[in-house]
């Protein structure tokens, strides 16, 4: 008789499938225990980072007042637009009440894009940093340098009023020194 008579294709495959799925099982229980092998990366285990931790650094004071300013303006804007959409929800507004509230969640938007915006452009004419605080009628931006002349001030100001409708009057520009944790404050 045939071996094929014998042994049907259907046994053919699944013994080929048992045999292969065996051998991954031996490799796998081999290179797992001895711990010297890793198929896939290239570095060894050691060198493994946890991007779960927190490390603490000996950052400048000027960096943790921009990361600070940056995180409470987040949570005071988050808080303003959930305040927003939980009036928007409310049943018993008026319609007036309605496109009041509508009216402005739109101007938060527009001053969150006004504010990034204005950090992108600051960033661009060479500043290492920058914050904005945009409202409905006034701008501050705090940059940090080691001595802002008028040229820049007049660049930033500018930069301000392309992208905000806030009359000159009302930007106020400060700066945060490299060695001097003081901020002061410039009116071009």
């Amino acid at each position: 008789m045939k071996l094929n008579m014998i042994l049907g294709k259907k046994q053919i495959v699944l013994a080929s499938l048992v045999l292969i799925l065996s051998i991954a099982v031996y490799l796998n229980y081999t290179f797992a225990g001895t711990g010297e092998y890793d198929l896939i990366a290239d570095k060894p285990e050691s060198s493994t980072v946890n991007y779960g931790e927190a490390q603490m650094t000996n950052a400048p004071v000027a960096d943790e007042y921009f990361t600070t300013a940056r995180l409470d303006r987040k949570k005071a804007r988050d808080e303003a637009v959930e305040t927003l959409a939980a009036a928007l929800k409310d049943a018993n507004l008026s319609d007036d009440e309605r496109e009041l509230a509508t009216g402005k969640a739109l101007s938060v938007s527009k001053q969150i894009e006004s504010e990034n915006k204005i950090e992108t452009l600051v960033k661009a004419k060479g500043f290492v940093e920058c914050l904005a605080f945009v409202d409905d009628d006034s701008v501050r931006v705090v940059v940090r340098t080691d001595g802002l002349d008028s040229d820049q001030a007049a660049q930033i100001k500018n930069i301000i009023i392309e992208e905000t409708d806030v009359a000159p009057e009302n930007i106020s520009l400060g700066e945060l020194s490299y060695e001097n944790t003081a901020a002061s404050t410039l009116n071009p």
